[in-house]
């Protein structure tokens, strides 16, 4: 009965108990835009100029009405065919969402249901368990192993043998870089037909490994793709993402969604970095470059760390994480203390900027340890 017919004991309606008692995913909103940003693996130099282009030329009157997304989705296929993909898509298999973070909570809004299992990793992307947790499912949250943060592979096989509703694998993770072969998540989702699988693909530029190029959707329609246009094409700030998968599932799962979740701006921009391919290449090969710049500084000086896929690493300095962050922080540098994940104690998260970014907070880094 959750809390119907319960007392107004705060002096207003209580909500259901899942919402009661949850902890939401919380994550610093201000005080970002003037520092150096290592902290959400964001895009660090900006968008493309034609992004910046087609938002001055947003008219009075395309404020004044609705979003229209006429022509967005046939340029999402464009680009992942560009970018190799070779599966054929039809503009029904993409889904539109503020931001990858929507698509995901309309996923669990679609698919989760009270008693119902999620099986994901962990350490992952925190957003995962409170949308589970609003839903009322139970989590299965499978160890990375090692030193190395393998992928549980045989472990999350056996537990796909009781059925979960949903599993989440984000490939390459965040923010252990662990990745994945996608031939093996679609072998997966071939032989456990009954789960929804959910790959988050927000950092695949920076490693290739997708399952679009792979997969055939009418032979493994429990498969759904998520893409963004923030860690790479630097559209953060707008909220843009997408979810690639069978019409079916991308229909059910977009039916829990406004009318108009995705604004005209970032309608226009999404658009346009599209359309500018080299851009968001270029600035992923400067990426690629200045993570191997870091990588032989910090083995140069004996320092641990962890780097695998994603514009990302994990540094295990000296002092304390919360310490360093904090300092750093003061020295105009955002990182992500990672002291509450578990498997990384002790770690900050380094976003990976250019080179010469890399280099400022090296220098820094050096200073205070």
């Amino acid at each position: 009965m959750g809390n119907v017919g319960r007392p107004l004991s705060f002096g207003f309606p209580l909500p259901r108990d899942e919402v009661e008692n949850l902890e939401p995913y919380r994550a610093p909103l201000e005080g970002r835009r003037n520092l150096l940003r290592l902290d959400f693996n964001e895009n660090t130099l900006g968008p493309s100029p034609r992004v910046l282009d087609a938002l001055r030329k947003i008219s009075a009157n395309e404020i004044a009405i609705y979003p229209e997304y006429d022509g967005l989705r046939e340029l999402v296929i464009e680009n992942l065919f560009s970018c190799g993909l070779q599966t054929s898509l039809l503009p029904e298999q993409v889904g539109l969402f503020n931001g990858v973070d929507a698509a995901i909570h309309s996923i669990f809004h679609s698919y989760g249901d009270r008693g119902d299992q999620l099986l994901t990793t962990i350490p992952t992307f925190g957003y995962y368990t409170p949308c589970a947790q609003m839903q009322g499912m139970e989590i299965v949250a499978i160890p990375y192993q090692e030193k190395d943060f393998c992928f549980p592979l045989k472990q999350i096989r056996d537990a796909l043998m009781k059925k979960p509703r949903l599993l989440f694998i984000c490939n390459p993770n965040n923010p252990t870089g662990t990745r994945l072969p996608p031939e093996e998540i679609i072998e997966l989702a071939s032989s456990f037909s009954e789960t929804l699988f959910v790959v988050d693909e927000l950092y695949e530029a920076f490693t290739g490994d997708s399952v679009l190029p792979l997969v055939d959707f009418n032979t493994t329609p429990n498969l759904l793709a998520l893409r963004s246009l923030s860690k790479t094409a630097g559209l953060a700030g707008l909220r843009i993402g997408f979810a690639v998968g069978a019409a079916e599932v991308v229909d059910r799962v977009s039916r829990v969604t406004g009318p108009y979740d995705v604004n005209g701006f970032a309608v226009a921009a999404a658009c346009a970095a599209l359309l500018d391919q080299p851009y968001t290449d270029a600035y992923v090969a400067e990426v690629l470059k200045a993570k191997e710049w870091i990588k032989a500084e910090l083995a140069a000086n004996g320092i641990r760390y962890h780097m695998d896929g994603g514009n990302y690493f994990l540094l295990w300095p000296d002092r304390n994480a919360t310490e360093i962050e904090s300092l750093l922080r003061a020295k105009g540098i955002l990182v992500r203390d990672m002291s509450h994940k578990p498997l990384i104690e002790g770690a900050i998260r380094v976003s990976i900027g250019t080179t010469m970014q890399m280099k400022e907070f090296w220098k820094i880094f050096l200073d205070l340890s």
